[in-house]
């Protein structure tokens, strides 16, 4: 199941989570545009002051928005069950991440684009970020050279490579999604979007393979299927 950005749970009477929890629920609702500190403390149930005093500022409350943003991505990437199958199990990974972006599409679109123009995380946050979540695909992909079905070496050019075909198809989707829908097009339903995921996620895992069998790559201790 997706997880729901909105439903995190925090304790009442920490003023600095009810922050975070209500600019997600703004993001959620009404969108980038309205992440001021105004409407975010009205969210809350406090004044702009208890913004200032627990963020020092509008980039800080933001940045905390972010962060949480992959927590709860992580969460839910962290939430697919093992698989005996280590290439089934990056196939579950990168559905969920799908699953993810389709249920937080404001939020996402917060975490991976710039939606709010005077808002850019520093490089130190988004390397924070971005590893929060990656490790995890690095980690799979680690697993399925270790047990032989994707070419021994350093996972981490693959995982990248993988990645970047998930994020560009998924963000291609919701590019889409949020707009009017095109009579015709291929990928005019979830059902369809989630099979050419698959799909290509399939070739980018069958494309790994045949790199390690090529000269100078590693190979992998299983044939394929």
């Amino acid at each position: 199941m997706a997880t729901d950005a909105t439903s995190a749970t925090t304790p009442p009477d920490d003023l600095r989570e009810r922050l975070v929890t209500a600019g997600l629920r703004v993001l959620g609702r009404s969108g980038p545009a309205e992440l001021t500190v105004r409407r975010i403390a009205e969210v809350a149930g406090t004044s702009t002051m208890g913004v200032y005093t627990k963020f020092e500022s509008r980039a800080g409350i933001l940045e905390a928005i972010y962060r949480r943003g992959f927590q709860l991505l992580r969460a839910a990437l962290a939430a697919v069950p093992e698989d005996p199958d280590p290439l089934r199990r990056i196939l579950d990974l990168s559905l969920a991440y799908r699953r993810f972006a389709l249920a937080n599409m404001p939020l996402y679109a917060f975490m991976f684009e710039r939606p709010v123009p005077d808002f850019d995380p520093g490089p130190a946050l988004r390397r924070e970020a971005l590893e929060t979540t990656f490790s995890l695909l690095v980690e799979a992909v680690r697993e399925a050279a270790a047990r032989g079905a994707l070419p021994d070496g350093d996972p981490l050019p693959t995982s990248y490579l993988l990645w970047c075909a998930l994020h560009g198809m998924v963000s291609i989707e919701l590019t889409h999604a949020a707009r009017s829908p095109l009579p015709g097009w291929f990928l005019d339903t979830p059902e369809k979007g989630e099979r050419v995921l698959l799909e290509g996620m399939q070739a980018m895992l069958r494309g790994a393979r045949e790199r390690g069998r090529s000269p100078g790559g590693g190979r992998p201790r299983t044939a394929e299927r």
